[in-house]
């Protein structure tokens, strides 16, 4: 898609986008989305991606939840490209706007009484209309209501025609201009409402592009209202492109829920152990993509991404795909940094440097960080292992009997490497006619307290000599 033209007679503007959470809770997946998309869109046009706060709601809005949103952008590496603007902080610049447009004749002073808007709801209910502002105090002089009265702001909104959005994402929509009533944009205390403040909040920040999800489509074709309002009013209102995308569904078809995985950015590195360019990744490819290329570095996704090939049908949520990614990226990461990343989940006793040492092996299957701790939990245990109910169950007399034979034989071993290991325990199962499977478990067993372990020649590799006998001599003597 080119660069916007603003209507500026085909000159091009630079592309600046916004991402506006509000910090009422954590930074959800689909809105993470959101800002991903609008930042790549950003770096893509060679444009400036900004950051806004929505941060009105002073009853839910925390400061905590202002850093998660900003820990988490900063995590999946989302830069932006200046301070964030904290729209609590422009309440006077809304209210400014919106006076501006009393005096230009494009809004009004309604005093209506709240029993009085009350009524006129009731009587819309009782015909079965459209439950709208029925402009009441549109033509009204302000000087009937009573000295001191308090009032809303209202927008005059166009009493015919139809507002046309060509939405990058949605095509072309549109709406009739009556079925938009008079909102307010100024409430009776004096604050703005949330469509005066975002129009004036884009406009000031010159956002030529509005990329969010397909619920605030029907805010859009009320603030346009604001926008061609103010023109010739103010300099710089110029429509922006707008891309409504599409919101993310579960795999099961029905609204993204916590069951399935709609939990904020941070639960998905504290808990589950995903990787940041795994997430950025597989958010990347919900409702969008380039072929049938799966893995996208960062400089490639800038490349290719443009707003306009995003979907317009819902995009499904695939746990299991999300993992499956994490693994791959999880297999192509430096054994120092999962290292350092898993450490922590294992506990005190865990050793960093024993831990990327053992990275290439722990590393092949797993899928999550948690999954790495899991893997490598064998190596810091303390004796005697606490057992599994199933390892147990491999360490019978006859069991214990064998172990006491291997572990004579790897005493006796002066390589202590996976190779020799391996020929001695192989030579030891052909004289019993074993399968080296019959050996392997039991070892597994005594050597991890678990039936599940890298395989038993790496995990003794990296025990070494003196932990692996003693491991073993434990259970003989049990």
């Amino acid at each position: 898609m080119a660069s916007s033209d603003g209507g500026n007679g085909g000159e091009k503007r630079q592309v600046v986008t916004r991402f506006a959470p509000s910090p009422t809770g954590f930074l959800h997946i689909g809105n993470a989305r959101t800002g991903l998309f609008s930042w790549l869109y950003a770096r893509h046009e060679g444009g400036k991606a900004l950051l806004r706060i929505e941060d009105t709601d002073k009853k839910r809005s925390t400061q905590e939840a202002i850093d998660v949103i900003l820990d988490g952008l900063d995590w999946l590496g989302l830069e932006f490209d200046e301070e964030p603007v904290f729209q609590s902080e422009r309440a006077e610049r809304h209210a400014e706007v919106a006076m501006k447009l009393v005096e230009a004749g494009k809004a009004y002073k309604c005093f209506a009484t709240p029993e009085e808007l009350a009524e006129m709801r009731n009587a819309q209910r009782a015909a079965k209309q459209p439950m709208r502002y029925d402009g009441r105090w549109r033509d009204r002089d302000a000087s009937e209501a009573p000295a001191d009265a308090p009032f809303t702001v209202r927008i005059k909104t166009p009493e015919g025609g139809e507002t046309v959005i060509e939405d990058a994402v949605q095509g072309r929509v549109k709406v009739d201009n009556r079925e938009i009533d008079d909102f307010i944009l100024l409430r009776a205390d004096g604050t703005p409402t949330y469509m005066l403040a975002v129009v004036v909040d884009d406009m000031d920040m010159g956002c030529t592009h509005i990329i969010r999800g397909d619920d605030h489509l029907n805010n859009a074709f009320r603030q346009i209202q604001v926008i061609d309002a103010m023109q010739g009013i103010e300099d710089g209102w110029d429509r922006p492109t707008y891309a409504h995308v599409p919101l993310i569904h579960g795999n099961d078809g029905a609204k993204l829920s916590k069951r399935h995985g709609a939990m904020g950015v941070d639960a998905y590195r504290d808990e589950l152990g995903i990787l940041p360019e795994a997430l950025f990744n597989y958010l990347l490819r919900l409702g969008w993509g380039h072929g049938d290329q799966e893995e996208f570095s960062r400089e490639e996704a800038i490349a290719l991404f443009d707003i306009a090939d995003v979907g317009k049908g819902p995009s499904r949520f695939d746990m299991k795909k999300l993992l499956n990614m994490n693994g791959h990226y999880i297999r192509a990461a430096e054994d120092e940094r999962l290292a350092a990343l898993t450490v922590k989940r294992i506990g005190p006793d865990a050793d960093e440097a024993l831990l990327a040492e053992a990275m290439p092996v722990l590393k092949t299957r797993a899928r999550d960080l948690n999954e790495l701790a899991d893997g490598a939990a064998f190596l810091f245990k303390q004796r005697p292992l606490e057992m599994t109910e199933k390892a147990a169950g491999l360490l019978d007399d006859e069991a214990r009997s064998r172990l006491s034979s291997i572990s004579n034989r790897f005493a006796a071993e002066t390589d202590w490497t996976i190779e020799a290991l391996e020929a001695t325990l192989k030579t030891y199962a052909e004289e019993l006619d074993l399968g080296l499977g019959k050996l392997a478990q039991p070892l597994r067993a005594a050597l991890t307290g678990q039936t599940t372990s890298p395989g038993i020649f790496d995990v003794l590799v990296l025990l070494g000599r003196e932990e692996s006998l003693a491991r073993i001599d434990a259970q003989v003597a049990a």
